[in-house]
């Protein structure tokens, strides 16, 4: 039987590529075009190390596995293609196609199994799925017996694996890139203990009796510490230039070592380890906290920290303004001379937080951004103490930014900024100490309010806005001649009443009396009245009852209301019984 030159199949898809495209088998390797026109795809047969046929999203499935821990997924073949699939990997690659089902049933529990390539989820003996290790970027215990996998994230929309051709298979993430949405994290519940076995390439027992393996280990930390090795997420290509140990982080909070790597750091906790690349960082700031003893550094990352459901755009470190340090890059003087010459020292002795700002710059080439000058708070600071809701911070003025830090940091930039309206809520008396400012952003995109900021800031921050040319709004004008206004009326009422109840002290019982009118009562002319109690209202015409007369005629707020005198004649009835 002759051996055919090449073979091709059409519409096959190469992992997760939007459009499909004709590939090529030959006993060099295999080559890809998408039909539509893009970027083509070739492999050497020689990466081969096994290959699997079943069934796929769009129709059957070859997942090639590759020396490299790579795994490639051509999807779309016909069934009845099996046996001419076969004999081209059997005859250019002398490799046999195994034929593999999986489980169907959607049961949510069974066996994680550790591979070459990828991490396989079995149930009763029949992968439900399987992850690639180049598409995990980190895994963290999230709990005794739980373990969080998370999945990278496309580094672009031009990035080969994400133009809409290309499924990927070059690089962590850009296989699952390709999609339109994505998973972004996966948990395991795994309970109970288990033992530790080593494995070699070929899947074959390396123990002879086994004795030291089968000691019982925690399952999840088994899990977790398994797949940070194979997923080799611990490890980072290159050496530690520097490490800082237990730097304490306010966002997110805790105390992290943080190991410095050419092209990326690392940050390790008790519970969490994540690999950041220095492309990553979008911003870099070194802010000077308000209390003389401490200084922060905040970065800014895109795409965001994840810890679980939580994102955390901005790392936020603190560090003690006089702690110094001397530390020694782990660096030859070859690389520290051709590569980082005017950007890094071989050696530093200085405090912490310079040290630290000094060596991202020089590795990362971020610009540090600090505090403007342009502003100086009245206690002679670069930022102010106020409040976002009930979080207490510090509010930064930057060259082109505001900057509230630590928690929930907050970044804002000048040219998206409508107005500043600054106001003041509350009492009289805690409204003439502090104040807020409410900044409404552009288009549209909602307000950021920062409360019980100290009213001697004021005259700073709004020299400030001015002098950035920032459009502002003083509410606390109107509001200090309503507080005016309502003070006043507060000093008539309360002189008011003090008249009314010196008054009503002088007047023993009468009160009593008077609290009570007689409604019934009617008189047929106002002559009657007058004739028949005249002499009587003649004879009492002391200086004490005419102070009655007027403390009622004070109280009621009429001097000469006839139902007031008609009153008086009930008591002298009264009297008279």
């Amino acid at each position: 039987m002759s051996k055919p030159a090449v073979e091709e199949f059409n519409g096959i898809y190469l992992d997760l590529s939007k459009q499909p495209g004709k590939v090529k088998f030959a006993e060099a390797g295999l080559a890809w075009r998408p039909s539509a026109g893009g970027e083509n795809f070739g492999l050497d047969g020689q990466q081969f190390t096994q290959c699997q046929w079943s069934r796929g999203a769009r129709g059957y499935e070859v997942k090639i596995l590759l020396r490299d821990s790579g795994v490639i997924q051509l999807d779309g073949f016909d069934g009845e293609e099996y046996e001419r699939v076969q004999k081209v990997f059997k005859l250019f690659y002398g490799l046999n196609l195994e034929h593999k089902d999986h489980a169907l049933k959607g049961w949510n529990w069974g066996k994680g199994e550790f591979g070459k390539a990828e991490l396989a989820f079995n149930v009763q003996n029949r992968p439900a799925f399987e992850i690639p290790y180049s598409e995990i970027s980190n895994t963290n215990l999230a709990g005794k017996i739980e373990v969080a996998v998370e999945f990278s994230l496309p580094a672009g929309g031009d990035d080969p694996g994400t133009n809409g051709h290309l499924g990927g298979a070059r690089s962590r993430g850009r296989k699952s890139g390709a999609g339109k949405d994505q998973l972004v994290e996966m948990r395991f519940y795994i309970p109970g203990t288990t033992t530790k076995k080593e494995v070699d390439e070929d899947g074959e027992d390396k123990s002879a009796n086994g004795s030291e393996d089968e000691e019982q280990h925690n399952a999840a930390n088994l899990f977790y510490e398994t797949l940070m090795d194979k997923a080799e997420i611990g490890e980072v290509a290159g050496d530690t230039f520097a490490t800082f140990l237990d730097v304490l982080h306010l966002t997110p909070r805790g105390r992290f070592g943080i190991d410095m790597y050419e092209n990326s750091f690392r940050l390790r906790g008790k519970t969490y380890d994540y690999k950041i690349p220095y492309e990553n960082i979008k911003k870099f700031m070194l802010l000077p906290k308000p209390d003389d003893l401490h200084t922060l550094i905040t970065i800014g990352l895109d795409p965001p920290l994840r810890q679980g459901q939580t994102r955390y755009p901005f790392l936020v470190m603190q560090f003690k303004r006089e702690e110094e340090v001397t530390i020694e890059l782990n660096m030859t003087k070859e690389l520290l001379e051709e590569k980082y010459k005017g950007k890094l020292n071989a050696r530093y002795e200085q405090p912490q937080h310079q040290v630290v700002a000094q060596v991202f710059r020089g590795l990362s080439g971020k610009r540090i951004v600090t505090p403007s000058k342009d502003f100086v708070s009245h206690h002679q600071q670069s930022g102010v103490k106020c409040s976002i809701k009930a979080n207490e911070g510090h509010l930064f003025c930057l060259e082109k930014s505001f900057m509230f830090v630590p928690k929930p940091a907050t970044y804002i930039p000048f040219d998206s900024i409508s107005v500043i309206v600054m106001s003041r809520v509350g009492g009289a008396v805690s409204a003439s100490r502090t104040f807020d400012i409410t900044i409404t952003m552009k288009n549209k995109a909602g307000e950021h309010q920062f409360s019980n900021i100290n009213r001697e800031e004021q005259k700073p921050l709004e020299e400030f806005f001015q002098a950035k040319g920032l459009r502002t709004k003083n509410e606390m004008l109107d509001d200090s001649s309503a507080l005016i206004a309502a003070a006043l009326k507060d000093a008539d009422m309360a002189s008011s009443d003090e008249e009314v109840v010196a008054a009503r002290a002088d007047r023993g019982s009468a009160d009593e009396d008077e609290e009570s009118v007689d409604e019934d009562f009617k008189t047929d002319t106002e002559s009657d009245v007058a004739e028949e109690y005249d002499s009587a209202h003649e004879s009492s015409g002391s200086g004490t009852d005419e102070e009655m007369a007027d403390c009622g005629a004070e109280v009621d707020g009429n001097v000469s209301d006839p139902p007031e005198e008609e009153a008086r004649p009930k008591k002298k009835t009264k009297t008279g019984k």
